[in-house]
């Protein structure tokens, strides 16, 4: 049944887009409209297995975009050497 509303709903955003060409062209630019459409199939197919709406949210449509144009997003850790100043008298944390 997932795969099923996962064609219907493809079927759908790639209609809406080939109608829309100028529309697909802002949204990702340059980048290969059939990479952009299997990312957005991947997440479809993930949202059925989580028990979640075969319809992408917008995070996860920026998501996609993102990941097309800068690669895949890895979570990074924060940089702290703004946060903690080394003095001559000890190290002082900022907040």
């Amino acid at each position: 049944m997932g795969d099923l509303e996962v064609d219907i709903y493809m079927s759908n955003l790639i209609h809406f887009f080939e109608n829309n060409e100028n529309d697909l062209i802002t949204l990702i630019g340059q980048v290969q409209k059939q990479k952009f459409y299997d990312y957005l199939r991947e997440e479809c197919e993930n949202n059925i297995k989580e028990g979640k709406e075969v319809s992408l949210t917008r995070e996860q449509i920026t998501d996609v975009i993102l990941r097309l144009k800068i690669g895949k997003l890895e979570p990074s850790e924060p940089d702290l050497s703004r946060i903690i100043q080394k003095t001559k008298f000890g190290d002082i944390i900022l907040n």
